[in-house]
């Protein structure tokens, strides 16, 4: 039983569980290219209430297309068996064994730089509304007056976009609000930064001794309470339940249809957790790594996770796990984003060897993925024939080796 060992065993055992020794799926010949146009925008409430709006059709006129590949995916056999062996695991930490079903699904071909691009440009729109001056379309710019969410909305929103024959969804989810990164703020800024905060910090964004934490976590000298950590991610507040609720609502609207899930940075994260739930295909843009949060929600971890890809480029320290520390940009704005180990398979563009590109935070915009780094193809010695980097899992990644997370509560 995993709770007879050490709390820094088992903290190490379950980062382990969640290392993917399987080879990544060949990928199979494309079929013909889905077409998609936008349906709903979806929102988060005050209340946490889960909330769509029917897009006007004349506003969704524009279709984006998408080639397509099989993947296989693992999906628990039972949602209920889920939740049951994360609940024990949470409150004895105990395991369970969860049953897995096997299956190839329809999936974005991100082998194709064509795909990652326009699954880019549908992930940028979930900051925005389809009449705003910066919403992508096929063609272009659309310039017309701007509609969008509740403006007291302050939670997980973006777009759902479908198939014209209703058999695939995407789910579209917008990452971080903040001027200093995407030049923009909004209603979500606060529980955005909190959300960042807590899953993509090693305790509780204790960066430095004048940080204000957000949770009452850090026991000193560098060391973390594991259980009070883990508490800390069952709010209300915390976008990944929120998200579960986000999924299953769409389920409900589309029963029989795929669903794709894709996001740019806290965004991109979300849809990560969200897919490893569910076995959905993901693709994340510039997000940082969701690994370490993945085991602190205490989450089964599936036989493989080949179906999550994440995308991003090596002059961004978000994902990179390089913007820490007081005196870093992340830092000086009061984000602490110190997690390098991601799930799934990474697509890395390093911009900073073969294009010469400095390290720093303003290429973390999505619209710098989309105008500068996916709008060629990517050429590099040894991928010729290739338009995007080969797709690799993160190895010899280690989160957090400076911090001892164990039972430190109550003892002197």
């Amino acid at each position: 039983m995993l709770n007879l060992l050490p709390t820094t065993l088992r903290f190490l055992l379950g980062s382990l569980l969640w290392l993917d020794f399987s080879q990544p799926p060949a990928v199979l010949p494309a079929r013909t290219p889905l077409s998609f146009q936008l349906r709903h925008e979806h929102a988060i409430t005050n209340d946490s209430r889960v909330i769509f709006s029917n897009v006007v059709p004349s506003f969704a006129a524009d279709s984006y297309f998408i080639s397509t590949s099989n993947i296989q995916t693992h999906r628990p056999h039972s949602a209920k068996a889920f939740h049951s062996a994360r609940l024990r695991s949470i409150r004895y930490d105990q395991s369970e064994q969860v049953s897995w079903d096997t299956s190839d699904v329809l999936g974005p071909n991100v082998e194709e730089r064509e795909t990652l691009l326009t699954l880019a440009k549908m992930t940028s729109n979930a900051y925005t509304s389809p009449t705003a001056s910066d919403w992508y379309i096929q063609d272009g710019w659309n310039k017309s007056t701007p509609f969008g969410w509740e403006p007291d909305a302050d939670g997980i929103r973006g777009h759902i976009f479908v198939s014209d024959d209703n058999s695939t969804v995407v789910l579209s989810i917008k990452g971080t609000s903040a001027g200093w990164i995407t030049g923009g703020g909004g209603p979500t800024v606060r529980k955005d930064k909190l959300n960042d905060n807590l899953l993509f910090s090693c305790c509780c964004a204790r960066v430095g001794p004048t940080w204000s934490t957000v949770c009452d976590c850090y026991q000193g000298s560098s060391r973390c309470d594991q259980e009070c950590l883990e508490r800390s991610l069952i709010g209300e507040s915390l976008y990944y339940s929120v998200g579960v609720n986000l999924y299953n609502n769409v389920t409900y609207l589309y029963p029989n249809a795929d669903i794709w899930l894709i996001g740019h940075s806290l965004g991109g994260s979300l849809a990560s957790l969200i897919g490893v739930t569910f076995g959905a295909p993901v693709v994340a843009f510039e997000a940082p790594s969701e690994k370490l949060a993945a085991t602190r929600l205490h989450l089964p971890s599936p036989p493989s996770t080949q179906h999550i890809t994440h995308v991003f480029h090596t002059a961004d320290p978000i994902p990179m796990g390089a913007c820490t520390g007081v005196t870093s940009s992340c830092g000086i704005a009061g984000y602490a984003m110190e997690t390098r180990c991601h799930l799934g398979k990474v697509i890395r563009y390093d911009t900073v060897t073969h294009l010469g590109w400095s390290v720093d935070i303003r290429t973390h915009s999505i619209v710098q993925i989309i105008d500068r780094l996916l709008s060629e193809d990517w050429t590099q010695e040894g991928q010729e024939g290739r338009t995007v980097p080969e797709a690799k899992a993160d190895e010899d990644c280690v989160d957090c080796f400076n911090w001892e997370f164990g039972s430190f509560k109550g003892k002197s």
